[in-house]
């Protein structure tokens, strides 16, 4: 809007909007939580009658979807802009037009003159390099041609007329002009000079610009006119396509995808949470992202020698389209808990290296055992609009897999990522004053059957994807516990967790509080080691359970603790560990010593009592074991003569244990009670090898009955 208000000339208004999809209604400029729920993030700018450039991404949305998405976007753009023309009648200012400076149209002209025919000849060489080496060529040739003949001066003149360009003081800041980052025979690497009052007709700038677009008019009137593209392709051709796999047996997965002059190298990295890439917010908690991917243009890849720095605003564009792109591929965590890294490297680029990044990124995802959803390519399209002016019949001229060169000299740049049934991510931006709905639908329609071709080379791959875990790969295995066993596990300032991972070795060992544990190793032994001690320390035994050659870990005076499981111990205390007495538990045992316990009770705090003696054989003995009916009969005749030798005592005779006031008469059963009591343990006693029995307790005796060991007084 400011720039329409201003005294910039600028052509039309523009105006942008975003567009998503929740449910089936395609919403203008949602809201933060409704693209939460969005199944397509589309941003479009255009002005009041075409569409400058869209960027978005989807979840396989069909063409004829994202076109509707398209019209919603572009009748929102149209809304804006009659509103920003209306006020631009109010207080907008002129426009300065008159500070456009264009090259002469007579050196146009002049050019065609010079190197129209040589011209020709070079652009059917079909390799990159020679070719740009011979443009190059023609290019210094031309400057040197006009410079003889005394239209150009190389030497910058001195004037007093002040031109737009004498602004521009800092040279550095216009070094050389790259068109879309990438290096082609149709960019133009100058070093711009002053527009000053000269005695000369043409500048050296004028005549590099002018040569710029005679090339690009000469390229697209070979494609129109002869129906070939500068590699012998028709305008649907797709460029050869090799594919390899596993290219870097190291690393978890790797494929080199080559498309024509265009290579990416593409490895993939897996790991655990603490891989992920954490993404600073403004608002809320930092976001950690599972899935990243970097993609890396070096100098080398066009030929040339620089410096690699950081990365530049164009690898980061590319970059996150295509991880974008791949992203809707992946399975969700619970299915695949590890981070992944996609690093694409283009070691060769003719055109379209971000597309060729989903390509590899998709095949390197496989080989490294990444279960995806499916495979997806990605295409770039061009676009030659006004075929009229090169005897076409007017109909834009659409071209699939472009090249730099087309790219540079074309009116449009358009990629499409997605399978054969729906598109991921796509990108569009154009060097015209804009496309419309028929021309894109054209250009996706056309991108879906190139997609189609490329997704046929893909499954040639050759060696294909291994479609499994790398053996260097990280091992993440997630189990399952009861929730409030997680602070078994951690243990007090998680010094328990630590000292899993220090004695089993695995790498990190993760908790949740929905009982969720996982766990990260570089090998399987160690996996297991820990699974056995997390299981152990989270395990809910049951009052039976028996327990084989367990280790004793300390003694007691009172008993000793017996490790049941890695981690996890009991007590079985000292009357429990043999059937006879035992006054120290250090005279039977020591610590190390193996043994085998049942466990006999869990209390409240969940502590553990251990029992060795319920294990322990019942030795056999021949002494006669009298029934626990014969014990009692005895003990009825033993009270019986008792009785009659004991005179009773009146009711109301005070004793111990009663009340008078109540006047309760003794109660003997009591009496006979506990001698039953005794004497069945005295016959469970007599089973075992303690002492002789001396003389059985007999019918009618009246002798009175004075312990439990089976001896009896005369």
């Amino acid at each position: 809007m400011l720039l329409a208000l201003s005294e910039v000339p600028n052509s039309d208004v523009i105006a942008g909007v975003r567009v998503g999809l929740v449910g089936d209604k395609f919403v203008v400029n949602p809201t933060t939580k409704e693209m939460e729920a969005s199944d397509l993030d589309l941003f479009l700018a255009g002005t009041d009658s075409a569409i400058l450039m869209i960027e978005g991404y989807c979840d396989f949305l069909p063409e004829e979807r994202l076109l509707k998405a398209v019209q919603v976007g572009q009748d929102a753009v149209r809304a804006i802009c009659s509103s920003v023309e209306a006020l631009i009648k109010k207080c907008g200012k002129p426009k300065m037009l008159d500070a456009i400076k264009l090259p002469p149209p007579e050196l146009y002209k002049r050019l065609e003159e010079i190197a129209g025919e040589e011209l020709l000849r070079v652009l059917q060489i079909k390799r990159k390099i020679p070719r740009g080496k011979a443009i190059s060529s023609l290019e210094e040739k031309v400057i040197n041609i006009l410079t003889e003949i005394g239209y150009v001066s190389k030497e910058e003149t001195l004037a007093t007329t002040e031109t737009l360009l004498d602004l521009f003081e800092d040279e550095d800041e216009d070094e050389e002009v790259v068109v879309d980052g990438e290096v082609d025979e149709g960019d133009v690497h100058i070093r711009p000079i002053s527009r000053k009052s000269t005695p000369l007709l043409y500048s050296e700038v004028d005549v590099k610009l002018v040569f710029k677009e005679v090339c690009s008019k000469y390229l697209r009137k070979r494609i129109v006119e002869g129906g070939k593209r500068s590699d012998g392709r028709s305008p649907e051709g797709i460029r050869p396509i090799t594919s390899r796999c596993g290219l870097l047996p190291r690393a978890h997965g790797s494929a080199l995808f080559t498309r024509g002059e265009t290579q990416s190298l593409a490895v993939v990295t897996l790991g655990d949470k603490q891989m992920a890439q954490r993404v600073d917010n403004l608002v809320g908690e930092d976001e950690f992202k599972r899935f990243y991917l970097q993609y890396s243009f070096p100098p080398s890849c066009v030929g040339e020698v620089g410096r690699m720095g950081a990365p530049s605003r164009r690898e980061i564009g590319h970059g996150t389209l295509a991880e974008r792109a791949l992203e809707r591929i992946l399975p969700s965590e619970d299915d695949f808990p590890y981070t992944i890294r996609v690093e694409s490297t283009i070691t060769e680029s003719n055109g379209s290296s971000s597309m060729a990044s989903v390509c590899g990124g998709c095949l390197a995802l496989q080989d490294a055992g990444v279960p995806i959803k499916d495979s997806i390519a990605g295409i770039a399209m061009g676009m030659v609009l006004d075929t009229k002016e090169f005897g076409g019949d007017g109909a834009p001229l659409i071209l699939s897999d472009i090249t730099g060169s087309e790219d540079a000299s074309g009116d449009m740049d358009f990629k499409v990522a997605g399978n054969e049934d729906g598109v991921t991510a796509f990108q569009m931006d154009i060097k015209i004053g804009g496309v419309t709905l028929p021309v894109m639908k054209e250009a996706l329609l056309q991108a879906k059957e190139g997609r189609r071709c490329i997704l046929a080379e893909m499954s040639k791959c050759l060696p294909p994807p291994a479609n499994k875990l790398s053996k260097y790969a990280p091992i993440i295995h997630i189990m399952k516990v009861a929730p409030e066993k997680v602070n078994s596990i951690i243990g007090s300032g998680g010094k328990k967790v630590r000292s899993i991972i220090e004695e089993t070795g695995v790498e990190t060992i993760e908790t949740q509080d929905d009982g969720t544990v996982k766990i990260t190793a570089k090998d399987l032994s160690s996996l297991e080691k820990s699974k056995s001690i997390i299981s152990s320390l989270t395990m809910v035994p049951t009052v039976g359970d028996i327990f084989r050659n367990c280790k004793i870990k300390s003694i007691a005076p009172y008993g000793v603790f017996v490790e049941i499981a890695p981690g996890r111990e009991g007590l079985c205390h000292i009357s429990e560990l043999t059937a006879e007495y035992l006054s120290k538990a250090e005279d039977m045992f020591k610590v190390g010593d193996h043994v085998d316990v049942k466990l006999i009770e869990v209390n409240d705090k969940g502590q553990l009592r251990l029992s060795r003696r319920a294990l322990l054989p019942v030795p056999e003995t021949n002494l006669e074991k009298p029934s626990s009916n014969e014990a009692v009969k005895d003990i009825a005749a033993s009270q019986k003569a008792s009785d009659k030798m004991t005179p009773k005592k009146p009711i109301n005779a005070p004793k111990d244990g009663l009340t008078e006031e109540k006047g309760e008469q003794p109660d003997y059963n009591i009496a006979a009670k506990k001698l039953v009591s005794d004497s069945e343990s005295s016959c469970a006693e007599n089973l075992l090898p303690r002492k002789k029995v001396s003389k059985k307790v007999k019918k009618g005796s009246n002798k009175a009955v004075t312990g439990i060991s089976g001896k009896v007084e005369e």
